[in-house]
């Protein structure tokens, strides 16, 4: 779905896994996010290892299922140490619940030195309000590059926006992340050029990292 940029602290809560003698992974998170304009969802992990490699990694469901599981092939003696994995994103909301149920999932792994790594990260369905559009309105046109700057209102409560303008044709993209008080966004210069389309998304996002993604396209004055 989107991709939150620029240092975005979109994880759940790690709890601690000091009673099985392993390390914790230095990130390792889900949530649960929705595109309402298109009206589809998605579970998203994250999931980051300590300076050496994972030759294995696994990360169980509430119900004890292994929703994910991946191993390092003998050679690979580095192994890999960073994931982003994205579900299927299908129209029914119900489809990506039940198969990633709310509660407390399971991350294990070993790293190429041996050394064991276990967190837990909990995963619930709520998801925030969607944010509306105030400048520019859905679909504009003719809009002047000159200082141009997004605002939108959103609702309360929640702990930061991510912002996505984009123009597909040259992959001219910009994210950036701002505090849930921020409901404006000055574009930098040179960004938005004269006579293009572009995609701006808005991303309402929870404290637990859950979050709800607007889109819409506006096209500048020549």
């Amino acid at each position: 779905m989107k991709a939150l940029g620029l240092g975005a602290a979109l994880a759940g809560v790690v709890l601690s896994s000091a009673t099985t003698g392993a390390e914790e992974f230095e990130e390792a998170s889900l949530h649960f996010e929705q595109n309402a304009t298109d009206g589809d969802a998605e579970v998203v992990l994250t999931i980051k290892g300590c300076d050496e490699g994972l030759e294995w990694l696994s990360v169980a469901a509430p119900d004890g299922r292994t929703v994910f599981e991946i191993a390092c092939p003998e050679p690979a003696m580095l192994g890999l140490r960073s994931f982003r994995l994205e579900s299927p994103e299908p129209p029914d909301h119900a489809a990506v619940q039940a198969a990633f149920p709310a509660g407390t999932y399971t991350f294990r792994g070993r790293m190429v030195t041996g050394c064991e790594l276990e967190s837990e990260s909990d995963l619930n369905h709520t998801l925030p309000g969607i944010a509306t559009f105030v400048y520019p309105t859905e679909e504009a046109e003719d809009v002047p590059v000159e200082d141009l700057r997004i605002r939108w209102r959103g609702p309360e409560g929640l702990d930061q926006y991510v912002v996505e303008i984009e123009h597909e044709e040259s992959g001219t993209k910009l994210i950036v992340n701002l505090p849930g008080s921020v409901t404006s966004f000055a574009t930098p210069a040179d960004l938005v050029q004269p006579g293009l389309e572009y995609k701006v998304s808005i991303g309402t996002v929870t404290e637990e990292g859950n979050s709800s993604f607007v889109e819409t396209t506006f096209t500048t004055a020549e």
